[in-house]
């Protein structure tokens, strides 16, 4: 048994180590099972917590997984909605003072990841990321959780993102050279990954066996995949530029025919939402070789997990 992660944070990807990864893996996978069999848990490890849901941008998965999640386990989420105004209405410093007051942790999905990493640093209590520019820990958390079951296991395996070099991605390298991955990106140019991310990446991949692999061609990338990823080409926040990243984007769709180059067993894998015809035709991501509703089911139970492990009981 690894090590205990009660009162930790999860503001990177970069912040557990591969066997804290697996232990959050083997805990979702027990309540996920628990969860299919009854709709419900038997063991309230949440009772009495109270967790703060801060959501300053857009969500169905990330709320409603967060939300049911505590519920099922016991604790009670308090949805604080957009108007708490971060460093406007109130400093970031204060908010996070008052809350450590009240509650038992916090969830936050935000814009820069600045306002994350300080409400960590100020607050004594649990700081859990549900988004923010840079990074989307938990989604790769439970992405990384879907190939995992699908393949029996993540050192080795292959995952090429096509599109953007995004927060997502950028969880998902942080995450996969930790787990021993390669972790490719076909992006256009003027579209690629922060340069810290990779470098960060790659350090983590030399020291697990991983691999990190960032080019242009999709054609020349998907190849020996066991998983093509991709995601919106339009993300919250960037519709004016609507016109000109689709057209940017154009030759980077998940079809058919890209599947099969990557391979007869790989898979499609997407966070959603999708706008099929853009970044993924719907026979791709609607077909038997989708695997976007687990990676979406998966959210629920790697939540749930991180939570047990972090405010659970000791």
């Amino acid at each position: 048994m690894t090590a205990s992660l009660h009162g930790r944070d999860l503001l990177s990807s970069a912040d557990l180590a591969r066997a804290e990864y697996e232990r959050v893996f083997d805990t979702a996978s027990e309540l996920k099972r628990e969860f299919r069999e009854t709709r419900r848990h038997a063991a309230q490890p949440l009772a009495g917590r109270n967790v703060a849901l801060i959501f300053e941008k857009q969500s169905l998965r990330t709320r409603v997984t967060f939300e049911a999640g505590l519920n099922q386990l016991g604790g009670h989420a308090l949805h604080l909605g957009e108007g708490i105004g971060f460093g406007v209405r109130e400093s970031v410093a204060d908010i996070a003072h008052n809350l450590e007051r009240w509650i038992d942790g916090i969830v936050i999905r935000t814009f820069d990841h600045s306002v994350v990493t300080e409400l960590a640093l100020e607050t004594g209590i649990p700081v859990f990321n549900a988004l923010t520019d840079d990074e989307h820990p938990f989604q790769a958390l439970a992405d990384l959780l879907a190939m995992r079951e699908h393949f029996g296991g993540l050192a080795g395996r292959v995952l090429t993102f096509i599109g953007d070099g995004n927060n997502v991605y950028h969880s998902l390298a942080l995450a996969g050279a930790i787990l021993g991955m390669e972790i490719r990106l076909a992006h256009p140019a003027g579209f690629g990954p922060h340069a810290d991310i990779i470098a960060a990446a790659e350090r983590l991949a030399a020291s697990s066996g991983g691999k990190i692999v960032v080019g242009r061609n999709p054609l020349e990338l998907a190849p020996g995949s066991d998983a093509l990823y991709t995601d919106v080409w339009v993300s919250m926040g960037q519709e004016a530029q609507s016109h000109a990243r689709v057209a940017a984007f154009a030759g980077y769709c998940v079809d058919s025919s890209l599947l099969e180059l990557a391979g007869p067993d790989a898979v499609a894998m997407h966070c959603l939402p999708a706008h099929r015809g853009q970044e993924i035709t719907a026979e791709v991501l609607d077909g038997p070789r989708s695997i976007a509703l687990e990676q979406a089911e998966n959210r629920l139970h790697v939540q749930k997990a991180f939570l047990v492990e972090s405010l659970g009981r000791e």
